[in-house]
C-alpha cells in the first residue's frame, strides 16, 4: 500500500492523481483541519469528475509532528512519499524548522520502525550547494552555510540530513530536489500566488532567475524512482533555467495581460521588504514581500538536471508550455 504526506499540497495532490491512475486505492495523511477543496481543484485540472477519484483515497488523520499518529498511519504501508513541508522564503523560522526537519525525522523513524520498503523524499534545489567552477549547480555541489541562506534552505538541507541518517541505518530511500515548481495547486500560495498576481496585472519584474519545473514532471520522476532499484541517491529536477522576466512574460501572455516592463532593482526591493516587515509587525499581518523574498527575487542561480536525464532518460516539459496550460485552466475554472 502507498502513503502520501502533504497530500493536499501542490506536489502531494498532483502525485495522488498520478498514483490513482495505476492504483485502485492510495492512502494519504491529513490533519483534522485540512481542507480538501484544493485537492478537488487539482483533480479538476485532469478530469471533469474529480470526486470519482477523491473517493478512492483512504485518509489517515495524522500530523508529521505527532510520532504516534505517524506510527499508526504507517501500519500496512509499503511505500511512502514524503511531500509535506512548509514552503516559505520569509522569516517564520520556528514553523519551518519544526515541520520540515523534525517532521522529516519523525517520518524516517516511523519508516525504519515499520520496515517501509521505500521512501521518496521531496527536498528542494534550495538544499543544494553553490556552483564553484561550474556554471550550473549539480548534485555534487558542496553546501556552505552563510547569512544569505534562507531559513527555508536551511530547513530543507537539514531535512535531507535526516533522510541520509535513515539511509545509513538501512532505509531504502531516494531524494528529489525540484526547482521552482509550477502547476495547479488549488490555493493562492507559493508559485500559484505568482500566477494570481500576474492575472491581476503585473508590470514589474526583477533580474533574478532560477530553475523551474512542471509539477507533473516532478511526480512522474518520483514514481519512476520509487518503482526502480535506485536508492541512496538524490536528483535535481529542473526543466529549464529561466529569468524572472521570462516566466512573468509567459504568464502575462497566458492571461492576455501586459508583459512586465519595469525592472525593480535589488536595493529598492530590499528596502520595500524591510519596511513591509516593520509594518507587518506593527499592524499584525504577514507582508507579501519581506527581506527573504526580496533576496530570492533578485538572486540568480541555475541548475543541471543531467543526472536524472542520464539515469532514467527523463524528458521534461517546457516551462512555457506548462505555464500556458495552467493559465488556460485557471481562466476556464
Amino acid at each position: 500500500m502507498i502513503l502520501v504526506t502533504g497530500a493536499t499540497g501542490l506536489v502531494g495532490g498532483n502525485l495522488l492523481w498520478h498514483l490513482l491512475q495505476k492504483n485502485e486505492r492510495v492512502s494519504a495523511i491529513r490533519r483534522n483541519n485540512s481542507r480538501l477543496e484544493p485537492l478537488r481543484d487539482i483533480f479538476s485540472f485532469y478530469t471533469s469528475t474529480p470526486d470519482d477519484y477523491l473517493h478512492r483515497i483512504d485518509w489517515k488523520i495524522a500530523d508529521v509532528l505527532d510520532e504516534k499518529s505517524l506510527f499508526d498511519s504507517f501500519s500496512g504501508i509499503d511505500i511512502v512519499y514524503h511531500c509535506a513541508a512548509v514552503v516559505s522564503l520569509g522569516n517564520n523560522a520556528d514553523i519551518l524548522l519544526d515541520t520540515n526537519i523534525v517532521g522529516t525525522r519523525n517520518i524516517v523513524n516511523a519508516a525504519l520502525t515499520r520496515n517501509i520498503k521505500k521512501l521518496c523524499f521531496v527536498s528542494s534545489i534550495a538544499a543544494c550547494g553553490k556552483a564553484k567552477d561550474k556554471i550550473e549547480i549539480d548534485e555534487e555541489a558542496i553546501w556552505e552555510d552563510h547569512p544569505n541562506r534562507s531559513q527555508y534552505a536551511r530547513s530543507k538541507y537539514f531535512s535531507e540530513k535526516e533522510v541520509w541518517n535513515g539511509i545509513n541505518k538501512g532505509l531504502n530511500a531516494v531524494i528529489v530536489n525540484p526547482g521552482v515548481i509550477l502547476g495547479v495547486s488549488g490555493t493562492n500560495t507559493g508559485s500559484s500566488q505568482l500566477f494570481s498576481q500576474v492575472r491581476k496585472g503585473l508590470i514589474f519584474y526583477t533580474n533574478g532567475g532560477s530553475g523551474y519545473v512542471d509539477v507533473r514532471d516532478v511526480v512522474k520522476v518520483m514514481i519512476q524512482l520509487t518503482q526502480s532499484e535506485i536508492s541512496g541517491e538524490r536528483f535535481i529536477l529542473v526543466s529549464e533555467n529561466s529569468s524572472n522576466k521570462e516566466v512573468l512574460t509567459w504568464m502575462a501572455e497566458g492571461f492576455r495581460k501586459t508583459r512586465p516592463f519595469i525592472c525593480i532593482g535589488k536595493n529598492l526591493l530590499f528596502s520595500i521588504g524591510f519596511l513591509s516587515e516593520i509594518f507587518g509587525k506593527l499592524f499584525h499581518f504577514t507582508p507579501l514581500i519581506d527581506r527573504g523574498t526580496a533576496r530570492s527575487a533578485t538572486h540568480r542561480e541555475y541548475y543541471s538536471s543531467n543526472k536524472i536525464k542520464n539515469v532514467i532518460g527523463f524528458e521534461f516539459t517546457s516551462i512555457q508550455k506548462c505555464i500556458l496550460e495552467v493559465c488556460k485552466f485557471t481562466i476556464q475554472d
